[in-house]
């Protein structure tokens, strides 16, 4: 068959034909041998996702060592993609299982609360004999009790060798008889609304109901629930133009367009202690808006922000697939990105209870694509799964370049929640990166909505191939549209144009003058007066930023003063101390 690079250079020559720097993958009958490559370096593998994660409907919580097991909580709930007002009932699913064998511990007593908000909605025990706890939740709204959690009842009885528990008697429930199985019920204020629901998770016995654990084992599992909420924005030349927002977080209000910029803007309430941030694992916010709003059209790319900080292009992800004639835009804020808005703005930002998210349409944008289709590492057949990956045509040799990964059903539907490898390698089958072995603890990535984009570094201008293997959907990784690919990308010199992260240079003379203002010899007012009319000038270079309403003067935070000093000690860049002066700007301390 002859070495791997002979094969390769057969593949390139013969099977792919290239036309305005796209490639398109084809399964000729040459296939296979691409196939033999692909196999050798990008396989499914026995790889999991990480050991918690969060995933639409179901959460896992970081495991904790017990009796020498490393042992962890599941939760889900059925329908996954559950809507206020859209259901009677709701199946709530808990497992307590060990993580290294995928062992369910049996006769558990689970202590399980619900929260929202901070606020309380339900607190029981419950006992299950095969481990698995199915309880049917029946969402009601009305309640007119002080305390919320004082409208829940439940339903089942106690039982006998564990009376504080709810337990009910006959057929054990699995996913497959919930309708007829025996469940505990919970009625109350819990899923009537939209948002993140809280639900807290205490073990307090195992493998016996009499046995007790010696430290309760405690565990935080988040669950999601869609409040879909329709506005109008009102437009000069398009008149009102009707934007739905699917929150899975909480309420939002004060969606508003701004034509200088075509931007869109809403605030929702969040808490934004570093305590409460540690629990959070997305901030999920969906955007729809129709295509036919020029601004908006199908490829429009997008930057996003919160509270003024730009966000990673991982969090911002657009779909113009799933909803024909809509651009759907997502932001799906991480917790680790959460902590770097926090760390942005610093420790006065703690006490914001508020998030502003602001959506930016970038015109001009001309993308290149490979579509291909995934095979079985067994006989090579075709699986249901389609992957289109694009990318921005003004990236070239030298940059990183964001790649998008898109994953579609043979009903060109996004597939969800999927969890995919995939390495890069040269012309001369040098692999130049592997996500696998980028972070081995945590080798598979996850596409929560099917779109997924990665920042790949580009070396030099030539033929690269990427490939694509998907292990599975779900924490549970359903293997149903598993499968390996391949798609060749040529990617030339860059374009002066190309949209590479934006970096912002303070002239030396200015830092000077921050000097003063640190060691006290000029005070608060003049130092606002200067950064104001360097900013005005174009001296200084902001991102765009919301202004907020202020007399301009006095009132800056202590925080920005510290980030000052470390600025004119050279520990921190110029782009960290932007990021302050638009904190100013926002709270109108600074009026530009």
């Amino acid at each position: 068959m002859g070495n791997r690079s002979e094969i390769y250079q057969c593949v390139i020559t013969k099977l792919f034909s290239f036309k305005y720097g796209l490639c398109i993958i084809s399964l000729l009958h040459y296939m296979s041998i691409l196939l033999v490559v692909i196999a050798g370096t990008l396989a499914i593998s026995a790889a999991t996702p990480a050991a918690f994660g969060h995933s639409p409907g179901g959460d896992q919580a970081p495991p904790i060592n017990f009796e020498g097991m490393n042992v962890t909580v599941r939760t889900d709930i059925t329908p996954f993609d559950l809507a206020v007002g859209s259901i009677d009932e709701v199946n709530l699913k808990i497992r307590f299982f060990d993580l290294s064998t995928d062992y369910t511990l049996t006769q558990v007593t689970y202590r399980v609360e619900v929260w929202k908000n901070g606020d309380l909605l339900a607190r029981n025990s419950f006992f299950d004999d095969d481990g698995l706890l199915y309880v049917e939740v029946r969402p009601d709204s009305d309640c007119d009790a002080p305390k919320l959690h004082q409208c829940t009842s439940y339903g089942g009885s106690k039982h006998p060798n564990s009376p504080e528990s709810i337990y009910v008697l006959g057929t054990e429930c699995n996913d497959d008889n919930v309708d007829i199985c025996a469940r505990p019920t919970i009625t109350g204020p819990v899923f009537d609304k939209g948002g993140l629901y809280n639900i807290k998770i205490e073990i307090v016995g195992a493998t016996s109901p009499k046995v007790l654990v010696a430290e309760r084992l405690t565990y935080d599992t988040f669950i999601s629930i869609v409040h879909e909420q329709d506005f109008l924005i009102h437009t000069a030349h398009a008149g009102e133009v009707p934007v739905a927002i699917k929150t899975y977080y909480d309420d939002v209000s004060n969606l508003a367009f701004d034509p200088s910029d075509n931007s869109t803007t809403f605030d929702m309430p969040f808490d934004w202690s570093p305590d409460y941030v540690s629990l959070v694992p997305v901030v999920h916010e969906e955007i729809q808006i129709p295509s036919s709003f020029a601004p908006y059209s199908n490829g429009t790319q997008f930057k996003g922000y919160v509270n003024g900080v730009e966000i990673n292009q991982r969090a911002l992800l657009n779909d113009p697939y799933s909803i024909e004639d809509t651009n759907i835009i997502h932001f799906l804020v991480s917790q680790t990105e959460l902590e770097k808005i926090n760390a942005a703005l610093g420790p006065e930002h703690h006490a914001n209870k508020n998030m502003n998210f602001r959506l930016v349409p970038i015109y001009d944008v001309s993308k290149s694509f490979a579509e291909f289709y995934l095979v079985d590492l067994v006989n090579y057949d075709p699986t249901q799964t389609n992957v289109r990956l694009s990318w921005n045509d003004a990236y070239g040799a030298g940059q990183t370049i964001p790649f998008e990964f898109a994953f579609f059903d043979s009903d060109k539907q996004l597939i969800t929640d999927v969890w995919y490898e995939y390495s890069v390698m040269d012309e001369s089958s040098q692999v130049l990166f592997s996500s696998a072995t980028a972070d081995p603890a945590n080798p598979l990535i996850s596409a929560q909505e099917g779109i997924d984009i990665q920042g790949i570094h580009v070396p030099v201008e030539g033929i690269f191939r990427i490939d694509v293997s998907v292990n599975g959907t779900g924490l549970d990784l359903d293997t149903t549209y598993s499968g390996i690919g391949s798609a060749l990308v040529e990617i030339g010199t860059a374009q002066p144009e190309a949209a590479q992260p934006a970096t912002f240079q303070i002239p030396a003379w200015v830092k000077n003058n921050a000097v003063l203002w640190t060691e006290g010899a000029i005070d608060d007012a003049v130092f606002i007066q200067a950064i104001q009319f360097l900013v005005q000038q174009g001296i200084i270079d902001i991102p765009p930023t919301e202004s907020g309403a202020g007399s301009g003067s006095g009132g800056i935070p202590a925080w920005v003063k510290n980030n000052a000093v470390l600025w004119t000690e050279g520990a921190i860049d110029d782009a960290v101390f932007i990021q302050a002066i638009q904190f100013l700007v926002q709270q109108g301390i600074i009026v530009v």
